[in-house]
């Protein structure tokens, strides 16, 4: 038995590898992409640790060439999610009892595979199946799911040393024990880390779940699943179900033994699962944990102190990288009219600059967006502004999905602080920018704070402290990860915790250990050394003084 206290102590960021010409990852991440894009593999359902073949099949194809499909994968009907259910039960009957040093020991030896032996795997499947160039892969595949890996390691020692004070004559202890059911997963297309979290961070505080893919992940999410069972996660802990959301959601949000909702992706369906939720409260062994990250409308408000250099920046990465696919991209602006001449020159110098094309080619800062349905959806925002009479387009505003869902960076800029595309999220490389005058300063904090919806992510560029320190103050409920003179995007876990409020989800912060406390069912114990043999109290005895 192992009797001994552990403590994980703070880890280091994973380190970003630059892939220049000439190193050994690019060549060796050549050669995988290479290997990659000849093959075509057959992704099967995982549930209870084997594999099943339903038979029912889709594709996954290349966003930047559409033609080239890189993956076909099996669906998941009712019968699959109810054998994953069984599966799940079972195995929770083990994993919650198995020792936490254990469960850690899993996910440490997880980030240490991908790190050293499988990184230019994963990075390459998300390249080539979620359309990332290899700088964002990097970031996201290989160091994100690294850090969240070691640093939930790190806070979940810190949160089971967290114990009660206990009197004399009296021990208290807390128990964290996991929740009691499985947790639905549900990851989103554009981060292979969050895919990884969503599923990690339940399972490593005892938790058991049903996972289910992006169907445009679904690639390096296997490739996913496939290192954590080499990692020693035992079978039925997490049950991979790629499929209809309306199939697997129905079937889910209608079982007893449902304790909990990880979620990323659109307000929408973020709502509607609730909402399903709610409606069989009365059916659950328990009140589910509803945690949740959705959309966001993240804005860059700058101040006539700022560096038009530096905001010009900003923006062109804040709202190009990864072709404005993050719900944390910068998609609105608010400029003083005295710099954006300066701003507007800048960055249509940097916007000429930047190559859109395959990711195979690293000099392509931007590659395609995901597929066409979200191609259609970005064009049809940019065709409102180009027929609109409150709207500009000063750069950008095509694109052409013949061989892949390419959008050209697009920059519109408003008449009307209100003009659609300042108020709904486009997901994709759209920015719109409002002009304000100097003087207008405080009127355009009100509309950054009542324009948008969502609470996830904004930026304040100024050089003045006092309007820093003013700007945040009012836009206290407007962001749940503000910036200071950087663009709006970013977060690295154990640096920025992430999440956002008002309908941007519940702000549990991934990342930190305040998310993990939300996969946790504390009990307290209390155990009394000299239980009492008398029920009265001294209050209770004569006075015999009087």
């Amino acid at each position: 038995m192992n009797n001994s206290v552990s403590i994980f102590e703070y880890p280091a960021n994973e380190p970003v590898r630059s892939y220049a010409p000439g190193t050994r990852d690019r060549k060796e991440l050549t050669s995988e992409l290479d290997r990659m894009a000849s093959s075509e593999i057959e992704i099967p359902l995982i549930i209870g640790g084997k594999e099943v073949f339903t038979g029912d099949i889709d594709v996954i194809r290349m966003p930047h060439d559409h033609g080239h499909v890189v993956a076909r994968y099996h669906k998941a009907g009712e019968k699959e999610v109810k054998m994953a259910i069984s599966a799940a039960t079972e195995a929770h009957r083990k994993w919650e009892g198995f020792s936490w040093f254990e469960r850690v020991s899993i996910t440490v030896k997880a980030a240490e595979l991908i790190a050293k032996k499988y990184r230019f795997l994963l990075n390459a499947a998300t390249m080539l199946g979620q359309g990332k160039s290899v700088y964002q892969a990097e970031i996201d595949a290989s160091c994100e799911t690294i850090d969240f890996l070691r640093f939930n390691a790190h806070y979940i020692s810190d949160i089971y040393n967290e114990q009660p004070h206990s009197d004399p004559g009296i021990i208290n202890r807390l128990e964290y024990r996991p929740l009691e059911g499985f947790i639905f997963s549900l990851s989103p297309f554009n981060f292979t880390a969050i895919a990884s979290n969503l599923n990690m961070a339940p399972v490593l505080m005892g938790n058991v779940t049903l996972w289910k893919p992006a169907t445009t992940s679904v690639l390096s999410n296997y490739i996913l699943m496939q290192i954590f069972k080499e990692a020693g996660l035992p079978d039925g802990v997490i049950n991979f179900i790629p499929g209809p959301g309306s199939v697997i959601g129905t079937t889910v949000f209608t079982d007893r033994s449902f304790a909990g909702l990880h979620f990323t992706g659109s307000n929408v369906t973020f709502n509607k699962l609730w909402q399903m939720a709610a409606q069989h409260l009365p059916n659950y062994r328990s009140y589910p944990r509803i945690v949740g990250e959705t959309g966001g409308k993240d804005f860059v408000l700058v101040h006539a102190s700022a560096s038009a250099d530096e905001v010009a920046t900003a923006l062109v990465r804040g709202s190009f990288e990864y072709q404005g696919q993050k719900c944390s991209a910068a998609s609105r602006a608010y400029i003083p009219d005295s710099l954006w001449p300066d701003i507007r020159t800048r960055m249509g110098e940097m916007i000429s600059q930047i190559k859109v094309g395959d990711v195979r080619d690293f000099g392509n800062f931007m590659n395609a967006v995901i597929d066409e349905a979200s191609f259609d959806n970005i064009i049809g925002y940019c065709n409102k502004a180009r027929i609109s009479n409150e709207a500009e387009i000063v750069f950008g505003g095509k694109g052409d999905k013949s061989i892949g869902y390419f959008v050209e960076p697009t920059v519109i800029l408003v008449q009307n602080p209100h003009f659609v595309t300042m108020e709904e999220e486009i997901f994709g490389p759209v920015l719109s920018i409002y002009i304000y005058k100097v003087s207008d300063f405080e009127a355009t904090l009100r509309l950054v704070d009542e324009t948008s919806p969502y609470g996830l992510t904004g930026s304040i560029f100024a050089q003045d402290r006092y309007i820093l320190t003013a700007a945040a103050d009012y836009l206290k409920y407007a962001a749940g990860n503000l910036y200071f003179n950087d663009k709006p995007t970013g977060a690295v876990v154990g640096q920025q915790p992430f999440g956002g409020s008002r309908q941007s989800g519940t702000n549990d912060k991934s990342g930190s250990h305040l998310n993990l406390l939300r996969w946790t069912n504390p009990r307290t114990i209390k155990e009394t050394l000299i239980p009492p043999t008398d029920f009265t109290y001294p209050f209770m005895k004569e006075d015999k003084c009087h």
